[in-house]
């Protein structure tokens, strides 16, 4: 056995594989013959049977030189090979067919080979050449891995791409691995085989969990429901068994899959909800054809609203932010993809009036998208100058020019954290929603404002901190155990803008349904088990307690505020408090000016002015609460 195992792994010598192949085509043909005469050949065949022989041998040994059958490695054996063999075998079976026709018409009137026998030895030499390079794949794969130390994997879904999955497996993955079971939830497929493995319904995933060690479950539908592969996981979990997930077609390489392309499932995949229905044909009357500006157009809000928009051909997109490789990058993206496009882009800094009246004046943008801001809340309380610099002077002078120079729709990207603000960050959003809101009042400019929550994957968010912490090995840092934040996604909190700023009529502050708060410390704990680790084991969690101006819950509404409903159900309209803009207008440029001084506690006194109900919490500025009251 170790012997064989030997031979196995050495490649065999080409010249050996060739004659292997005449040798099959020589047992071929004598079988065609013995069959074709009931195994009595007459004595006239068997003396002309050595000629019909080297004729026949010739014709292969040159349609194989020519398709090159004996240089593939016969153990990785493909289909690639089979075709090939199956076309050299053809080519030669039709040379024997056109000499029976030369031979008859031409020659001597009769069939040098009989065409039952061309048709038997054509079969078998196509069979043999096949199976047998199947037969010696498969005992390579026996002996370099004997089934009991294969590892098992279930493939949930027994459609095309389960096909293709355990296809992949067995080609670039067979010796690692066998595909215990089929899991589908259409019950006409459930108990069949298929390709040797049984079909099962999800509920008995936990048996077979159970009952079996199994490496991993890999998920190859495409359009499954995020509550379905939540379920999926979570069991899965359970049991320490990894979840993988088949990427779409558009990014296998050269159209077909690969086993390494087959990736674990991300924390953000079972965070996700069913897919938005947007009114495309509105968010395209709004965009096609126009000049629009995105402000922080390299951060991960703005680069995604940039990717969402120019699909629908603006006449010209407007890229701007401050930071330089970022924005490079971006362009670059854009370069690749939509060479075709109509695109510019800007370095530039919202706070500096001059820059902004000239990219104004340049390119007369007819709408805004403001994605630009300071959000980092602790960054923040500890710098209120800087965010009321960026968050609010940033946001007047794009507004006052939006304005000026006859902007039709400005859509400002806010904040849950602008409800009952608790930080400098929130306070400082607020102030940036009352003045574009009271603006749009007396101007021409519709504003638009869109609040939300977490998006998963943003720049400074909390998963790639949770990620990379457990890369290092730990620990994973807390700030409290009843921690809850709203989440959405980045495609999906951008594709909400588009859809609330193609139904705004001005005015209005939209806030999107984040669905169900989340425990930050159960994120964390199936962001451990999804890695493989054991919590307490490989990896522990510290609580580092709650930093400067942050909530143990977020908000979406003040507690004074309502909601009206639109025609989208996620999207809703928050009913605020109406301010008159002169007297805000001379309010924010008193706090604008306090910048000068540098004094934090006149920063944000005052804006406790502008904003009652921000509150401080956890945070040096609770005594200016005290003072107040």
């Amino acid at each position: 056995m170790k012997t064989l195992g030997f031979l196995f792994k050495r490649n065999m010598p080409r010249w050996i594989i060739f004659f292997i192949d005449l040798g099959i085509c020589i047992f071929s043909l004598i079988l065609a013959y013995l069959l074709r005469f009931n195994f009595s050949i007459p004595q006239l065949e068997v003396n002309a049977f050595p000629l019909i022989l080297l004729l026949v041998i010739g014709i292969r040994a040159i349609s194989f030189y020519i398709s090159k059958t004996f240089q593939g490695i016969v153990r990785y054996t493909s289909s690639k090979d089979s075709t090939r063999i199956f076309i050299a075998v053809t080519a030669g079976s039709i040379v024997f067919a056109l000499i029976n026709i030369i031979s008859f018409n031409f020659i001597s009137g009769t069939f040098p080979i009989p065409f039952s026998i061309v048709i038997i030895d054509y079969m078998a030499t196509t069979f043999l050449m096949i199976s047998l390079r199947v037969l010696f794949k498969a005992l390579y794969s026996e002996l370099a891995t004997p089934n009991k130390e294969k590892r098992s994997v279930i493939i949930f879904g027994a459609g095309e791409a389960g096909i293709i999955t355990k296809r992949t497996l067995e080609r670039d993955a067979g010796t690692k691995y066998k595909v215990l079971a089929f899991i589908d939830d259409d019950r006409k497929k459930q108990g069949k085989i298929m390709e040797g493995s049984k079909i099962y319904g999800m509920d008995k995933l936990d048996e077979l969990l159970q009952n079996d060690s199994v490496a991993h479950v890999i998920i190859s539908i495409q359009d499954i429901s995020p509550v379905r592969k939540q379920q999926i996981v979570d069991i899965c979990l359970n049991y320490s068994t990894k979840v993988l997930t088949v990427p779409a077609p558009t990014n296998w390489i050269n159209g077909e899959l690969s086993f390494k392309q087959i990736k674990k499932v991300r924390i953000e995949e079972l965070l996700e909800r069913d897919p938005i229905l947007l009114d495309k044909a509105d968010i395209e009357k709004q965009l096609h054809n126009k000049t629009i500006l995105v402000t922080g157009a390299a951060g991960s809000i703005g680069s995604e609203i940039v990717r969402q928009i120019i699909p629908f051909q603006p006449q010209k997109l407007i890229l701007l932010d401050q930071a330089e490789s970022p924005l490079y990058d971006m362009e670059m993206e854009l370069f690749d993809k939509y060479k075709q496009q109509s695109y510019e882009v800007v370095i530039g800094d919202i706070r500096n009036t001059d820059r902004m009246e000239n990219l104004f004046r340049t390119f007369k943008p007819q709408l805004v998208f403001h994605a630009a801001a300071y959000k980092h809340v602790p960054m923040m309380e500890n710098n209120p100058s800087e965010s009321i610099l960026t968050n609010v002077l940033g946001t007047k002078n794009l507004a006052d020019l939006s304005v000026k120079y006859q902007v039709e729709k400005f859509v400002m990207i806010s904040t849950d954290k602008a409800v009952n603000p608790t930080n400098v960050m929130g306070a400082s959003k607020r102030i940036a929603e009352i003045y574009t809101q009271s603006l749009g009042k007396i101007s021409g400019t519709k504003f638009i404002t869109t609040r939300f929550g977490n998006v998963l994957g943003s720049n400074g968010s909390v998963i790639p901190r949770f990620r990379q912490q457990i890369e290092n090995g730990g620990p994973v840092t807390i700030t409290h155990p009843d921690i809850t934040r709203y989440f959405m996604t980045i495609p999906e909190a951008c594709q909400l803008v588009l859809e609330a700023g193609a139904m705004g009529n001005g005015c209005e502050i939209f806030i999107f349904d984040m669905g169900k708060s989340i425990k930050i410390v159960d994120l964390a704990k199936k962001m451990i088990k999804l890695s493989g680790l054991t919590l307490d084991k490989d990896i522990r969690i510290v609580y580092t307690g709650l930093r400067p101006g942050e909530k143990l819950y977020e908000e979406l509404l003040a507690d004074q505020e309502n909601t009206l409903p639109t025609h989208h159900k996620q999207i809703m309209i928050a009913k605020v408090k109406e301010y008159d803009f002169r007297e805000i207008t001379n309010t924010v440029n008193e706090l604008i000016s306090l910048f000068d001084k540098q004094d934090n506690d006149s920063i944000v006194k005052k804006m406790k002015l502008l904003v009652p109900e921000f509150k401080s919490n956890n945070s040096i500025f609770e005594s200016l609460d005290s003072k107040h009251s």
